[in-house]
Order: structure tokens, then C-alpha cells, then sequence
């Protein structure tokens, strides 16, 4: 079993202060890699917009099912809730712009669902968020090795900052025990892990990294989103997790329409370049909430 964290994070993380006026980006982040991973956004952002991330691992009904084997005792609503809390209570009063990235456009989707209409943002922005459709509530089983051993190495190349690039198709037909050594060669190959790590001591990463996706998938599987009350705009990574489906399923939660951009770098490297970032940058500029709505700080 994996180990409870050394430290909790906090649900609310103000990576960048707003200028007086200037309005705040909130960006809801599911773990896996530290809320820190957002710095890159926070400087491409316009001079004196701040950018505050809401942080899902540190709801402990969340992140404790990825160290329980996957399951969480929470729904989708739930999480929402909580977070829409958090976020009411940093608020200032200023323009301000709600994203998601990952499984956070998920929740992010669902946190405007519950907002009044007068206090929704005039868009919500979702980095490489599948939709939560019945397209993409797939059982745990439809998450095969060949498929999980790709996005494993992306996020181990993301978290220790080197590329872990696997040859396509390099891990077809194999299982874990079988396909994990391939990862940890091109970790090697790549400087992101040194030529004497234990493959135990990977495999433990992996499983750890699996819990977080079967959370993930088990939270998504009964939950029914309404359709979106704001625009979305989505951006893909050039490597996304699902690269054959340009709009990650969104278009029939979107009737106020569906704008798609794609990004340069993968899942979680479009985090951290200073490219992906410039774009994204562009397109979450904070909107002021017209003046009495209730949309004030508590």
C-alpha cells in the first residue's frame, strides 16, 4: 500500500496575486503532479492577472482512493461543491476566468453547473479534459496495459522533467510485467531515471499512478453532466491521452458551442512549455461579473 503524503497540499494555492483590477484565472487541478506545475502559465499570463489553483488532491476523500486501491467514497457533485466553496472564498470581487485541466474540466464543468447564472464565468476553459460522456465512461477493464504503459510514461517523463519516449506500438500485446521494463529502459535512455533504478521500486510509481486513474474513472462512470451552460473551450495536446478524437468528446455537452485549439507537448508537458503556455494564456482571460450579482467574497 502507498504511503499517506509527508505533506497535505492546500485546496487553494495562489501561485500568482491579480493586480487591482486585473482579474484572476482559477485553474482546477487534479494532482498527480504538484500545483506548482502550473508556474509556466502563471508567468506567460498578462501583466498583473493572477492565476490561483484549486487543488482536487487536497480534498482527502479524493486523493486517499489513490492509496486505497482506486475507490472514493465521493461523487463528481460532491467534489464540485467543496471546491466551488473554496473558490467562493478566495474570490475578490475582480474579473475572473475558470479552467480545468484533466480530470479537473471535469469537475471545473460541474462547478458552474452549480453556480447561480448571474456568478458563471462567460466560458469555461478545459486543458486535455475528456468529456464525461457515455463514450468515454468506460469500464476499468477498457483501461488496457498497452494504453495505461503510454500515459505512465508521459507523466514519468512530466514529473522528473526528461522525455520518456516510447516507440509506437512498442508495448502492443504486452502486459504490465512485461511492458514496464521497456518504460524503465527509455526512462534510462532519456536521463529521467538513473541506469540502477529497481523496477520494483517503478512498478510501485505505476500502480500508484493506475489507483489515480481508476479513481478517476470510477468517479466519472455514474455521473450524468448536464449540458454545459457557458461556451467551453477546449485545448488538446498534440499528444493527448485519446489523440483520435479531436474534441475529447465535449460537442454534445457544449450547445453554447465548442472552440478547439491544440497545444503543443503532450498531456502534461503542454503544463510546462513556455509555447503551450502562451496560448493557453490567451484564451483564459478573466471577464468581470457584472456589478450585484452575489458573486462576492464570504
Amino acid at each position: 500500500m502507498s504511503r499517506r503524503p509527508s505533506r497535505i497540499p492546500l485546496p487553494v494555492n495562489r501561485l500568482r496575486p491579480a493586480a487591482a483590477g486585473a482579474g484572476t484565472v482559477h485553474l482546477v487541478h487534479p494532482g498527480a503532479l504538484a500545483a506548482g506545475v502550473h508556474a509556466t502559465l502563471a508567468e506567460a499570463l498578462p501583466d498583473g492577472t493572477g492565476l490561483t489553483v484549486l487543488d482536487l488532491s487536497a480534498l482527502p476523500d479524493y486523493w486517499e482512493a489513490a492509496l486505497t486501491g482506486g475507490r472514493a467514497e465521493t461523487t463528481v457533485e460532491a467534489l464540485a461543491a467543496r471546491l466551488l466553496a473554496e473558490f467562493t472564498g478566495a474570490y475578490d470581487g475582480g474579473p475572473y476566468a475558470l479552467a480545468g485541466w484533466s480530470f479537473g474540466g471535469v469537475v471545473a464543468q460541474a462547478m458552474v453547473q452549480q453556480q447561480s447564472p448571474a456568478d458563471r464565468p462567460d466560458r469555461l476553459v478545459l486543458l486535455d479534459s475528456i468529456a464525461p460522456t457515455g463514450e468515454y465512461q468506460q469500464p476499468d477493464e477498457a483501461l488496457e496495459p498497452e494504453l495505461l504503459l503510454g500515459w505512465f510514461a508521459m507523466y514519468l517523463g512530466a514529473k522528473r522533467g526528461r522525455p520518456v519516449r516510447l516507440e509506437p506500438g512498442r508495448t502492443a500485446g504486452r502486459g504490465v510485467d512485461d511492458g514496464l521494463p521497456l518504460v524503465l529502459d527509455a526512462a534510462v535512455a532519456g536521463g529521467a531515471l538513473a541506469p540502477d533504478t529497481p523496477l520494483p521500486g517503478l512498478r510501485k510509481l505505476y500502480d500508484t499512478y493506475v489507483d489515480g486513474l481508476l479513481r478517476n474513472n470510477r468517479l466519472t462512470a455514474p455521473y450524468r453532466p448536464e449540458p454545459a451552460a457557458v461556451p467551453l473551450v477546449l485545448v488538446t495536446a498534440e499528444r493527448s491521452l485519446i489523440p483520435d478524437d479531436p474534441t475529447l468528446g465535449w460537442r454534445p455537452l457544449a450547445p453554447h458551442g465548442l472552440e478547439v485549439h491544440r497545444s503543443p507537448g503532450d498531456h502534461y508537458t503542454m503544463l510546462t512549455r513556455p509555447d503551450a503556455a502562451e496560448l493557453i494564456a490567451r484564451l483564459v482571460r478573466p471577464t468581470p461579473v457584472p456589478a450585484g450579482t452575489g458573486a462576492q467574497k464570504v
